[in-house]
């Protein structure tokens, strides 16, 4: 069976606790090439990490933060400036065209990059598999700020299962989410800070029995969790990790 390559390009939190870059990580299938996430850093930190924007066939969204889709406008400038010569699919909650487009217009008033580059906007809703440009899609409810539409993703990818939570509390439909997933992203944004919106490692760590994934990596870091770090267990996530799964 072939493996999925998973880069993480930036796996921190809104506030760049620690120096890490904001969420975003790159997929290598055999058939499509892939970002879940790309927050407001994400256009340096792949360029960085040595991948032209040229070979990322899809951009696929959990939700409408801006260290989670602040990168994207900067990707459709890139994309127009060098003349990208093929589609660039972006995958989001609803409104995902309405809510980039608005907000490229706002950081770069007069450009609009989205009209020299063909760009396909697909929308995914919940507990409705979708099907789109070599991936399939199933999306979660989870609990975050209601305005941003959160979403855990269920994306498989080649022959491989890969599911994000996004940015979460703790919710059962964590439990869905990983199931028997070849690999499980999970955010875990403080050690022992109980927040509504993100989970804390003490949480988490009561309810791993739960999750079903074949293998978990956690991320999503604050200056509490990165400062604890010698008390977690499970797979860690840093900018630049590199996972065959």
């Amino acid at each position: 069976m072939e493996s999925v390559k998973l880069q993480v390009i930036g796996c921190g939190d809104a506030f760049g606790s620690g120096g890490r870059l904001n969420t975003c990580f790159f997929v290598a299938a055999h058939n499509t090439r892939f970002l879940v996430d790309c927050g407001a850093s994400s256009l340096p930190a792949l360029k960085r990490a040595g991948i032209a924007i040229e070979e990322i066939d899809t951009i696929v969204i959990t939700h409408f933060h801006g260290d989670h889709y602040g990168g994207v406008p900067f990707v459709i400038l890139d994309a127009a400036t060098t003349k990208r010569s093929r589609p660039l699919n972006i995958i989001t909650p609803p409104g995902g065209r309405e809510r980039i487009s608005a907000l490229t217009d706002l950081l770069y008033p007069g450009s609009r990059p989205i009209e020299k580059i063909t760009v396909n906007f697909i929308e995914y809703e919940q507990r409705k598999p979708l099907l789109a440009v070599n991936l399939s899609i199933e999306a979660f409810p989870v609990v975050h700020t209601e305005e941003a539409l959160p979403h855990g993703l269920r994306i498989k990818a080649g022959n491989r299962i890969l599911s994000f939570s996004g940015d979460t509390s703790w919710t059962d439909e964590l439990i869905p989410l990983s199931a028997d997933a070849d690999l499980f992203v999970c955010e875990c944004n403080f050690y022992q800070t109980q927040v509504k919106g993100h989970l804390s490692y003490i949480e988490l760590e009561s309810r791993l029995s739960q999750l079903t994934c074949k293998r978990l990596l956690l991320n999503h870091f604050d200056h509490e969790m990165l400062s604890n770090m010698q008390y977690v267990k499970p797979e860690c996530a840093t900018d630049g990790l590199i996972l065959h799964i």
